[in-house]
């Protein structure tokens, strides 16, 4: 699925956040309070519901949490990004793996056989909209991550994708479609550099993410409807090409934030 890559080929996920700050809370890396502010970024308020022991309806603030999941013996915490057909990160059973596909991402702890589910909700008038998130915990299947590749395996798929990406952006004439194009590119390559990843984490994992998000720029560039395809059947054409990068970027992604608890540091 390209569209969440065309709609904000930098956007970070949620459980992408709450994956790195959440492993540099519980490996001694940052203090709770700075863990909880980095991973509700923008958003009004984060909650966690259905933890075990939890009275039904029961809810607790994030850092909370954290702090519990650690007593009941969380050693880390692991990404999931799976899309339609691609399961990645994933283990089941088949009531989570339902969740994690609806919302398209999921965090799954290390050491104990649970898995947190973000639910957004916006509120609030046109214009002044704010977001709250529930993240449902979920008991897993204790089981390996699905198709998840190691950061040597990440790194090596990466370099060939960045060469199909650019090349694939030239023969589609990306760069001469119009103004919107233009602007996109323009945008890409001045974009900010916020921090990537979290404390904690190495300098590899942190190359091979800020790889993976280029490849996810120049992809949701190329699936934006810019370009010289301007059919229907030819932007089908255009989105099956660019697919099997797509996952190349996933599996890059989830490779890094998972790097703190499955790559030797």
């Amino acid at each position: 699925m390209l569209g969440s890559a065309a709609d904000n080929p930098y956007h970070e996920t949620r459980s992408g956040r709450l994956t790195a700050w959440g492993n540099a809370l519980l490996g001694g890396f940052a203090p709770p309070d700075d863990a909880a502010t980095a991973v509700a970024g923008t958003d009004d308020a984060h909650r966690v519901t259905g933890l075990p022991g939890d009275a039904p309806g029961e809810v607790h603030g994030l850092t909370w949490a954290l702090g519990r999941l650690r007593v009941q013996g969380v050693k880390g915490l692991r990404l999931a990004l799976p899309v339609a057909g691609h399961p990645l990160g994933l283990t089941g059973p088949a009531s989570f793996n339902s969740a994690a596909m609806g919302a398209g991402e999921a965090v799954l702890a290390v050491g104990v056989p649970l898995a947190l589910v973000p639910e957004v909700e916006r509120y609030g008038p046109e214009g002044d909209r704010g977001v709250r998130v529930l993240w449902q915990c979920h008991v897993v299947n204790d089981a390996l991550p699905a198709d998840v590749p190691s950061l040597d395996e990440a790194e090596r798929e990466l370099a060939d994708g960045l060469r199909e990406a650019t090349r694939l952006l030239v023969r589609l004439d990306v760069a001469g479609a119009g103004p919107e194009a233009l602007k996109a590119l323009e945008a890409y390559r001045r974009r900010g550099h916020s921090q990537v990843l979290a404390p904690g984490y190495g300098q590899r994992a942190v190359r091979v993410l800020e790889s993976a998000r280029q490849v996810s720029a120049l992809l949701g560039i190329a699936a934006g409807g810019h370009g010289a395809a301007v059919s229907a059947t030819e932007m089908a054409a255009r989105r099956e090409a660019l697919a099997p990068l797509e996952r190349t970027a996933r599996r890059a992604q989830v490779a890094a934030y998972n790097s703190f608890v499955d790559e030797p540091r």
